[in-house]
């Protein structure tokens, strides 16, 4: 098994203090990746926040569904938020965070995740699988 490379939650923390965010009125979080990151941005930037349930992948990485799917009812009218920040904790290739955007037209949107693929990328020269801080009290 490959080793994950380890980050710390103070080093996540320290590096979103220092990211340069552009105005958010609401912070929509992929859940279960994007579940921590999304509640540390949203209270960082007083932000709203609200978590979608999205399966693309399983937990070996690999697709299970032709594209993104929506786990849960999800009312996507946002009324005044109209400059939205999508997070995800890692993305691949990018199609979950677009199909979540794709339903957002008419709103100012942008996606951000820790690591991959997205308009704004927390650590964008992490290459290799990473060991989350939160990702065993996520699953248990």
């Amino acid at each position: 098994m490959t080793q994950k490379l380890e980050i710390t939650f103070d080093a996540i923390s320290e590096a979103l203090h220092a990211f340069d965010f552009p105005e958010i009125d609401m912070v929509l979080g992929i859940g279960r990746g994007g579940t921590s990151p999304a509640c540390m941005i949203a209270h960082q930037l007083g932000a709203a926040l609200k978590i979608v349930r999205i399966s693309y992948r399983n937990d070996n990485n690999e697709p299970i569904y032709e594209s993104p799917v929506t786990l849960t009812d999800f009312n996507w009218d946002f009324f005044s938020h109209n400059r939205i920040l999508i997070v995800d904790d890692v993305s691949v290739t990018g199609i979950t965070l677009a199909t979540v955007k794709e339903k957002l037209s008419g709103h100012e949107v942008y996606t951000f995740v820790l690591k991959g693929i997205a308009d704004f990328v927390l650590f964008p020269k992490v290459k290799s699988c990473v060991a989350w801080p939160w990702k065993d009290a996520i699953d248990g």
